[in-house]
């Protein structure tokens, strides 16, 4: 099985979260997730996330700090995700590899059916989030 070693974006603006639903695929066809993308080589996870912004969603993010690693065994493959806050810096996302986003609520969070890896870590983002 091969591990996978990847960033997700938890942005936040204006008091929602951004999420985006994946495309149809084997494992986590159309479920919703914090976007992002796999580490190249030489990469820091920062460096990374930002790029896979630019890439997936042609705008630009500030990494703001570090959220939260989780582990994740799909059928075909281990996945580490590094989680960290982000805020928006340049335009409103625009998708080229989603099908759907969204701006939630800490109460719209439970409301979409996340990929599990994602799902796993949504009590911790809304402590970070949407603190008390």
């Amino acid at each position: 099985m091969r591990d996978v070693r990847v960033v997700g974006a938890a942005i936040i603006k204006d008091g929602k979260l951004f999420a985006a639903q994946r495309p149809g695929s084997k494992e986590v066809g159309f479920k919703w997730e914090f976007p992002g993308g796999k580490i190249e080589e030489g990469e820091t996870p920062e460096e990374a996330l930002k790029r896979e912004i630019r890439e997936e969603l042609s705008t630009e993010i500030e990494v703001d700090r570090f959220i939260t690693t989780v582990s994740y065994t799909y059928p075909t493959f281990h996945l580490s995700m590094a989680v960290f806050l982000c805020h928006l810096t340049g335009p409103e996302p625009t998708l080229s590899e989603h099908v759907a986003c969204a701006w939630l609520t800490a109460d719209q969070l439970s409301s979409i059916p996340w990929a599990p890896a994602d799902y796993q870590i949504l009590d911790e983002i809304k402590k970070v989030c949407f603190p008390s």
